[in-house]
C-alpha cells in the first residue's frame, strides 16, 4: 500500500473518531505486539533455513568422491592410443540411382 501523508492523518482520525480517544493507546499497542510477533516469527523461520542449507553444505563438503580416471588415448592418461588397422577403402558406385527404374515426372493439369 501506497499511503501518503494526507491519507494517514484521515486514517488517524477516523480511528479516532471510531474508538474514542481511550481506546487508542491500547489499539496501538496491540498493533506493535502484532507487528514484533510476526517479525519474531520471520527471523526464526529464515534463521532455520540459513542452518538447514548450511547442513546440506556440510554434508556436501564431506563427500569426496574419488578422482575420474581419464580415457584411454587423452594425454592425461599417459597410455598411448592403440594403433587400429586402416580400414580398406570403400567403393562408391557412379550413379546413385538405380538405372533398372527410371524416374519419371508426371504432371496434370486440370482443363475445364
Amino acid at each position: 500500500m501506497n499511503l501518503g501523508f494526507p491519507e494517514m492523518i484521515f486514517l488517524f482520525l477516523l480511528a479516532l473518531i471510531i474508538f474514542g480517544p481511550k481506546k487508542m493507546p491500547e489499539i496501538g499497542r496491540q498493533i506493535g505486539r502484532a507487528l514484533n510477533e510476526f517479525k519474531r516469527a520471520s527471523n526464526e523461520f529464515k534463521a532455520q533455513i540459513e542452518t538447514e542449507i548450511n547442513n546440506l553444505e556440510v554434508e556436501t563438503k564431506n563427500q569426496i568422491l574419488p578422482p575420474a580416471t581419464p580415457p584411454v588415448g587423452t594425454v592425461s592418461s599417459g597410455v598411448e592410443r592403440p594403433e587400429l588397422p586402416a580400414a580398406p577403402p570403400e567403393v562408391v558406385p557412379a550413379h546413385s540411382v538405380s538405372e533398372s527404374a527410371p524416374i519419371t515426372s508426371i504432371s496434370k493439369t486440370a482443363d475445364a
